[in-house]
């Protein structure tokens, strides 16, 4: 049997995948010579606290170098602000609520509507090798959650064959690879500790919390933690940088770094505002994308499909709704669309429109508390349980009580350059109200241009035995 595959196996390879990646230096009978590889590393639940991106007190030495070998994107989101239907959207292309994959861990999957395929589908007819890097042949290595750091897919839909190997090495002389690597570290999870006891500690006593996080040593902690979380996925990208390098395959690789949703931290991952759907995105190209560029035009995560595609000289297919932002004088989109829909055991339903400066909100189910019953942040984010004993105690200041009031505003309107932290709701300021009214329309138009499947009760909610008690 050959022998399991391990993260150090994956990011540094060995001696077939450095025998194969040496053969790779000569095309592939059916590409054109110097088709790129393509390499997405996806950092699970990050948000952009990186020293390239102004975090002053997060040590990422790898990230930075990265940075600066490639273009850095200010303005980069994702679809949705959690895994499973983000993930969704970026290996088809397409929105989540547009393929019916909105509800994060659909639980009775469905083929994909006719027309939209992944991104490795269309990668693999065009003679590439996809890899999920991390899924080996020891099947407890081809878990879900991620553990073990590299084997995660978390598709709401049904597909044959996602991906045909776990390391690039296996693939055939002169065969270019298209492989996506997750780096579970910055997730809740065994990251977090091992974290504190491998890397640099951060000075809590400089941190500072954005005004909806409550002044605690509790909250000072857990984003202590993820800042040290996140420098240990800087040294895991150093890694794979530097095998790439020893394989003499990193001028010749596409390479994409972001995000896979916001980070997990309190009113982060699972919502819509900044903290939930703003990424990291880098991109290295070398000789085709610049390097140390800064752009600021906005980008969809979705949009990383069409570019893999052109890359590799494949043709978007029609549906696909990504757009090929690292074509020659392409620029980004003029407006972000998102969607948060079932997390977990809560039923939700939010939408929302970024423009360069301000961001709309529409909450379909306004009764419905923002902090309501949510098994998973119980039990993994301290701060959100610290804020609801701080409201039932009567200490929460106005713009912490804001996330946990009984209920939700219909429409929420911010000013991303004056309220970056998005605590003063602009939707009921009458010296607003053109700008809501257009910023609605749009909203409604793209719901309905995109056919939104996000219908609130077409998907079963999970049980969880461990939160509203095994059946009897």
């Amino acid at each position: 049997m050959a022998e399991a595959v391990t993260r150090r196996s994956c990011l540094l390879g060995g001696v077939a995948a450095a025998t194969q990646a040496l053969a790779a230096q000569v095309p592939g009978p059916r590409a054109p010579a110097r088709r790129p590889n393509i390499l997405w590393i996806l950092a699970e639940d990050m948000s952009p606290q990186l020293g390239c991106y102004g975090e002053p007190l997060v040590q990422t030495p790898n990230l930075d170098r990265l940075a600066r070998q490639s273009t850095r994107f200010t303005r980069a989101y994702t679809a949705a602000p959690v895994c499973s239907p983000s993930r969704s959207s970026m290996i088809t292309g397409m929105y989540q609520t547009s393929i019916g994959a909105h509800n994060h861990r659909t639980i009775f999957k469905k083929e994909l509507p006719a027309g939209v395929r992944t991104v490795p589908e269309w990668l693999r007819d065009a003679d590439y090798f996809t890899v999920l890097c991390g899924v080996g042949p020891n099947k407890k290595d081809n878990k879900q959650s991620g553990a073990k750091g590299s084997g995660k897919t978390d598709f709401n839909f049904l597909v044959k064959k996602p991906f045909d190997g776990y390391d690039w090495g296996q693939r055939r002389p002169g065969q270019p690879f298209f492989a996506q690597l997750s780096l579970a570290e910055s997730h809740k999870g065994y990251g977090w500790p091992l974290a504190r006891k491998t890397m640099p500690r951060i000075d809590q006593s400089r941190l500072k919390l954005p005004p909806y996080w409550p002044e605690h040593p509790i909250a000072r902690d857990e984003y202590a933690n993820y800042l040290e979380a996140i420098e240990l996925v800087d040294s895991y990208v150093g890694e794979i940088i530097r095998r790439l390098e020893e394989e003499g395959l990193a001028e010749n690789t596409l390479v994409f770094f972001l995000g896979d949703n916001g980070s997990c931290t309190f009113r982060g991952k699972q919502f819509l505002y900044e903290g939930g759907i703003h990424v990291p995105l880098m991109v290295r190209w070398p000789g085709h994308v610049a390097a140390g560029a800064v752009r600021e035009d906005m980008i969809n995560a979705i949009d990383l499909a069409a570019a893999s595609l052109a890359a590799a000289g494949v043709d978007q297919p029609k549906k696909m709704e990504g757009r090929d932002f690292l074509a020659p004088g392409a620029r980004g989109r003029d407006r972000i669309f998102a969607a948060r829909d079932r997390c977990d055991i809560a039923i939700e339903r939010m939408r929302c429109l970024v423009e360069p400066r301000y961001k709309y909100i529409r909450n379909f189910l306004p009764g419905i508390p923002y902090m309501q019953a949510n098994p998973y942040k119980e039990k993994q984010y301290p701060t959100w349980n610290l804020v609801k004993q701080l409201k039932a105690e009567g200490k929460l200041t106005p713009e912490q009580a804001l996330f946990a009031a009984d209920h939700k505003p219909v429409e929420e309107l911010y000013d991303l350059e004056n309220d970056p932290h998005e605590v003063r709701n602009l939707a009921a300021d009458a010296a607003h109200n053109e700008r809501l009214r257009a910023m609605r329309k749009l909203l409604d138009e793209w719901i309905e241009q995109t056919g939104d499947q996000g219908r609130i009760m077409e998907d079963p909610v999970p049980i969880y035995e461990d939160y509203l008690g095994k059946p009897k």
